[in-house]
């Protein structure tokens, strides 16, 4: 049977499968079983659980759980109030400048923890009460959480950017620096639109009662400096862990340790977080996280072998590259395919079943993969507030029950809309993506 129908009769079995319900790893790995029972040569079957450890037999994903665990120390402990209340304080007296705040609290919590579903737990918790008892209407205060959230897939450093550099063999490094520029516009976007929304409010509707709450808080600049020492260490950390990984002198994995210990360290010292009972949960909460995640891996490195063995994605790869069409018609068919996928699939496992595939095709037709990487992460990072499996939606939902699920959609679109328009950005100025990483030192 040709190739492209098998892939095609794969891609409906998958589909169902993953509809069903099932878990991802595991619909993605009964997938793979279904078609190579029905494709391949039975003694195959026997090669799985190699196939499967092969996936996860890399040294590089060893910077998963120790970024986990950096980012899940941050996630238990003060330190997202504080960073919320440093930017508040500062921020407060613009037009939005409280939504403007909880963004710019996402953003850097994102570089602390690269998790979004952590990010907008934490921010949200404390970040949509506040907006909403200043005047913020549901959809608006929900919206800015679920998209300020998917800053933690773009901001290194970054879950997703591991896993891709490993799935294409490109440098971690230059991906996790490729991704500053772009985060502090996606950042720049999300601030413009709250700030244009908020005094359009103002003026359409004076927004008197949020006024007058806005006006009756004063800080002074001592307790906003007090503020600022509070968050100051974890910048530092931050700042020390993309240097070493900027100047060369430290792999992903032992720049994720370093960060992790220093991260223990501070939060110890600032927090008193060094009980067992609390090392203990977040060891566990780590371990959960980076299980399901490997997981995911494992699996969908079978699935890609599957892929691989039955030709179907070099068939798919050059019949792709053989149009004759312009190769900017095929990145766009390629982000709207990417979109598709991001309303049903996780990140990391379109990443890992993906990028077998499209790999080829953006190197022969001439793009360069370091900056493909980054619009692929803009791209997934519209899927985490896209139905059905938004799920950044789901944890702002559970973090305000009382809000309707459509009340958070429809605060959430612009914010889907400003992530194409950045898509759109870095392809008139690439640069902006492959500027940082040039610089790097090899």
């Amino acid at each position: 049977m040709d190739p492209l129908w098998i892939g095609l009769i794969t891609a409906g079995i998958a589909l169902v499968i993953l509809l069903s319900g099932m878990p991802i790893a595991f619909a993605l790995g009964v997938t793979s079983l279904v078609i190579m029972v029905m494709f391949m040569d039975p003694f195959q079957l026997a090669m799985v659980g190699e196939n499967i450890f092969e996936g996860v037999n890399d040294f590089g994903l060893l910077s998963i759980p120790l970024f986990i665990f950096m980012g899940m120390i941050v996630a238990v402990t003060r330190a997202g109030s504080d960073l919320y209340e440093c930017f508040h304080k500062w921020l407060h007296r613009i037009p939005g400048g409280l939504g403007v705040s909880n963004i710019a609290s996402c953003a850097v919590f994102a570089a602390l923890t690269g998790s979004s579903p952590a990010c907008a737990a934490a921010i949200g918790t404390m970040g949509i009460p506040e907006m909403r008892k200043r005047g913020y209407n549901d959809g608006l205060a929900t919206g800015i959480i679920a998209a300020g959230g998917t800053l933690g897939i773009l901001i290194p450093p970054s879950v997703t950017m591991i896993v891709y550099g490993i799935a294409t063999e490109t440098s971690i490094g230059k991906l996790f620096i490729a991704g500053i520029i772009p985060g502090l516009l996606v950042t720049f976007l999300f601030s413009a639109w709250v700030f244009f929304v908020q005094r359009r409010e103002r003026r359409r509707k004076g927004s008197l009662a949020a006024a007058a709450v806005a006006a009756a808080e004063s800080y002074t600049l001592g307790e906003k400096l007090r503020s600022s020492l509070k968050t100051l260490p974890f910048l530092v950390v931050v700042v020390l862990v993309l240097s070493s990984l900027y100047s060369g002198w430290a792999t992903p994995s032992e720049a994720a340790a370093v960060g992790a210990f220093l991260i223990l360290v501070t939060v110890a010292a600032i927090y008193q977080t060094y009980r067992p009972r609390q090392i203990l949960d977040i060891l566990l909460r780590t371990t959960k996280e980076s299980t399901m995640i490997m997981m995911i891996i494992a699996t969908s490195f079978l699935f890609g072998a599957v892929l691989t063995n039955l030709y179907i994605a070099q068939s798919l790869a050059h019949g792709i590259v053989a149009l004759e069409v312009n190769r900017w018609v095929v990145m766009g068919l390629i982000n709207v395919m990417l979109l598709v996928l991001g309303c049903f699939l996780p990140p990391v496992a379109i990443i890992l079943i993906l990028s077998p595939i499209l790999h080829p095709i953006i190197t022969g037709l001439g793009f360069d993969p370091i900056w493909f990487g980054v619009v692929m992460t803009l791209n997934l990072e519209a899927g985490l507030v896209t139905p059905p499996v938004g799920l950044n939606l789901y944890i702002v939902q559970g973090v305000a029950p009382d809000i309707p699920i459509a009340a958070v959609l429809k605060g959430v679109v612009p914010f889907i809309l400003l992530l194409l328009l950045g898509i759109v950005i870095l392809c008139v100025v690439p640069g902006l993506a492959t500027w940082l990483p040039a610089q790097m030192i090899n």
